[in-house]
């Protein structure tokens, strides 16, 4: 199952690479829907996959481009990597925040091997934190403490005590020295062209 999953996510960035060279940049509405979620356009905007039920009672996915703009970061294909560490799926629909309020699901992305190394999520979910009224970079000082009562006050308490000028003032990309804990090793991208795949996704770390 698992090498059936990573075919299928290399025929998809092929096919993504193919697509880039012919059109010159990332366009949401033409990317498989194998490699639609987490990924962000040529123009920045996000994008996200969206189903439907036909009449047939078939289930159809469309890859779209959101309202929500990635401030650092375009013409990106997540990785494999980055998704398994950040704890996210490939098949994801929509953009949801449930990933802030479930335990299991905030300490992927507190973890390390997510918050120090795969800005594009991260920056994702920094905004989406922050208009939920929460500091990501609290969030996760508390789960790293493991004190459950620091967790609900930090997420019960935030939009109480982050007023409009401490989100102006709130960083626009993640502030990774607010884990000091954590060891900076953001890898670089490398591009295939114009489009930026990290290694750990590209057909040839993938042994193609």
């Amino acid at each position: 199952m698992a090498v059936t999953s990573i075919l299928l996510t290399v025929s998809a960035l092929i096919s993504v690479i193919s697509l880039q060279g012919v059109l010159g940049g990332i366009v949401c509405e033409n990317l498989p829907m194998e490699v639609c979620a987490f990924s962000v356009s040529s123009s920045g905007a996000r994008c996200v996959l969206e189903k439907s039920i036909l009449r047939d009672g078939n289930v159809q996915y469309e890859c779209q481009s959101s309202d929500v703009i990635a401030e650092t970061i375009k013409e990106w294909i997540e990785t494999d990597e980055c998704m398994n560490a950040c704890g996210v799926e490939r098949m994801a629909v929509g953009i949801s925040t449930d990933a802030l309020v479930d335990g299991r699901s905030t300490r992927k992305l507190c973890s390390p091997n997510c918050y120090n190394k795969c800005p594009n999520i991260l920056e994702l979910y920094f905004n989406l934190a922050a208009g939920e009224g929460i500091y990501l970079p609290r969030l996760c000082e508390a789960h790293r403490s493991g004190d459950r009562r620091m967790i609900s006050e930090v997420i019960s308490k935030s939009k109480s005590s982050l007023t409009a000028e401490s989100f102006a003032a709130a960083p626009a990309t993640i502030a990774f020295e607010d884990l000091k804990t954590y060891p900076a090793s953001s890898p670089s991208a490398i591009a295939f062209g114009d489009l930026k795949i990290s290694p750990a996704s590209s057909p040839s770390a993938l042994g193609f």
